[in-house]
């Protein structure tokens, strides 16, 4: 076994993290099928193709940042930044107010669960 492996090996995940980081693959896998496959219909969209595109990009792309994050990496919990900054700034710009800053909740919330359980606390196991 190399060292990554065995680095990987050792490290232990709170209850917490992984219940939160499955929830995030879920959500994020399902919001996804909803964004994409409104742009392969004919329903009438209410929001521009463009928009529902780069929100369903965003949403494939939180699946990959928490596998990241279920691989130890770091940058999964900075891409969630990304596009939770992302999101952010489609949802203002379709007019959605002050409702859309609801988003960012996410972030804290994240680093908060990263943050939970002393010797197995994800965010000091990240690489």
């Amino acid at each position: 076994m190399d060292s990554e492996n065995h680095r990987t090996a050792t490290k232990q995940r709170h209850g917490c993290l992984t219940a939160y980081l499955t929830l995030l693959l879920v959500a994020n896998m399902a919001t996804a099928i909803i964004y994409l496959s409104s742009l392969i219909t004919d329903a009438p969209q209410r929001l521009p193709k463009s928009m529902i595109l780069i929100l369903g990009i965003s949403t494939v792309l939180n699946m990959v940042f928490a596998v990241a994050l279920f691989k130890w990496k770091k940058w999964g919990f900075y891409g969630f930044i990304g596009t939770t900054i992302i999101a952010g700034i489609v949802n203002l710009s379709l007019g959605i107010g002050p409702l859309s800053l609801l988003g960012f909740s996410g972030i804290p919330i994240l680093y908060g669960i990263l943050r939970i359980g002393n010797e197995r606390a994800g965010w000091h196991q990240l690489d």
